[in-house]
């Protein structure tokens, strides 16, 4: 049953449309319905995959321009290879085309061109449901770069006429101009010392005073702020006036996706999307340097992870859930990932625990490099709101997030990305052998079954 808006048939639809000359030419088609073919439908995702890996190669120099061509090409390369994304552009899935579309707006907003961010954020919507979070994420990251931007401003305003004041009169003695312009030459490298340093306390600010800053900036620029971003308020009451009409934000089988308190999800998540990186969160200087910020404030960071296990613990404990497709359907490797490791017995899952906290751990301290306390809090609660509700364990909802995640990493060991390609290019072969030479059949019902995510 179909439980998700019609967003990819609608972007099919012109697709198939400027095909269809073409086709009649070499009369392998003659009508709209003979070009809806399996194999052109798919072909849809293979446009889009195209396309998203372009998008992130915009995202990533809009994010890091000093990383230069190559490096940003080979890190656009690589994500184009994620198993996830990978595997379904070959499908009729609406993963690709989600992905593109949340991208495609994450860059819009980036390149500060908000009425055409918004209404890719309603696209996004009308493929999967679930994307207004990250409209909702969009926004917010574009209020944050809004007031770090003025910050900025003010402090190199504040600098220019420091330096215009330094300047010694013409008129002056030339002792007097030459001791004016060392004492005001000081000041001036304070202002520069003093600008630097705000500069880097926009990201080294503590948590409440990063807060407090963003809220009084943002108090200051409220209209501004409030017409820069109405498309995406609209986008959001559009949202929630369908929810209202519909009576929940699940279409189709309702029953069978209610919302849950799933929160083990975060925990699979973060032990997925760690796996999935390990030569980067894991290499020589990356785990000195987790070990140099663990021992950097020893007694903090321990009553932390402490919290942190308790916390999982009781998640995985109170909150573990297993759904009825996930038993049922032996087609997924979730379904052997359950019975295999989570449900070997009852102790595994609470082994697991360890390792799903240090792979938290690995990825909050990475993004912490790029980004504000206040990004990663806005980061981590649309990840939650999207991953929690959720009943079924589905590493397809991983995907944005985890690109999310990706974009925003600290990307300078050029090897570990290699090694990460390389990875993915063997997962994606095994997974493609699984589907195309390994299918089987059900007893209870016909037809050709394949392996997939």
């Amino acid at each position: 049953m179909i439980t998700t808006p019609p967003g990819l048939y609608y972007l099919s639809l012109p697709y198939i449309a400027s095909m269809l000359p073409g086709m009649r030419l070499v009369r392998r088609a003659l009508a709209f319905s003979d070009a809806c073919s399996t194999a052109v439908l798919r072909s849809t995702n293979y446009v889009l995959a195209v396309t998203c890996s372009i998008i992130v190669y915009e995202i990533l120099n809009q994010l890091k321009p000093a990383l230069g061509e190559r490096k940003t090409t080979v890190c656009a390369i690589v994500l184009a290879l994620y198993p996830l994304h990978w595997f379904f552009s070959f499908l009729y899935y609406t993963d690709v085309a989600s992905l593109t579309a949340v991208l495609a707006m994450y860059l819009m907003c980036l390149k500060k061109s908000n009425r055409f961010s918004a209404l890719l954020g309603a696209v996004a919507v009308l493929i999967r449901q679930t994307n207004i979070v990250w409209v909702v994420f969009t926004a917010c990251v574009g209020i944050i770069n809004v007031t770090t931007a003025n910050r900025r401003k003010v402090i190199q305003d504040h600098n220019n006429i420091s330096e215009k004041e330094s300047q010694p009169l013409k008129n002056k003695h030339d002792d007097k101009a030459l001791n004016l312009r060392r004492r005001k030459s000081d000041k001036t490298l304070d202002d520069t010392k003093q600008c630097d340093s705000t500069k880097v306390s926009i990201h080294g600010l503590d948590f409440i005073d990063e807060v407090q800053f963003i809220l009084l900036t943002s108090w200051h620029l409220k209209w501004e702020i409030l017409v820069s971003f109405s498309p995406f308020l609209l986008v959001l009451l559009a949202f929630l006036a369908f929810i209202r009409w519909n009576g929940s934000i699940v279409l189709g089988a309702k029953e069978a996706h209610t919302a849950s308190l799933h929160f083990p999800q975060m925990l699979y998540f973060s032990l997925v999307s760690a796996f999935q990186v390990a030569p980067l969160l894991l290499s020589p200087n990356r785990v000195a340097e987790l070990v140099y910020s663990i021992r950097n404030n020893l007694l903090f960071n321990a009553i932390k992870m402490l919290l942190v296990l308790i916390f999982s613990l009781m998640a995985v404990h109170f909150f573990s859930i297993a759904h009825p497709y996930l038993l049922a359907d032996n087609r997924h490797y979730t379904f052997y990932l359950w019975r295999k490791v989570i449900s070997a017995n009852w102790l595994m899952k609470y082994l697991l625990v360890p390792l799903y906290t240090f792979a938290w751990f690995c990825i909050l301290n990475n993004l912490r490099k790029t980004q504000t306390q206040l990004w990663i809090l806005a980061y981590f609660l649309a990840t939650a709101t999207v991953l929690i509700p959720a009943p079924l364990i589905e590493f397809r909802y991983y995907t944005i997030p985890f690109y999310i995640f990706m974009l925003h990493t600290h990307q300078s060991d050029y090897r570990s990305w290699i090694l990460i390609g390389i990875g993915y290019a063997v997962i994606n072969v095994f997974t493609m052998f699984m589907f195309l030479y390994r299918p089987f059949s059900w007893d209870h019902e016909p037809g050709t079954q394949r392996f997939i995510w």
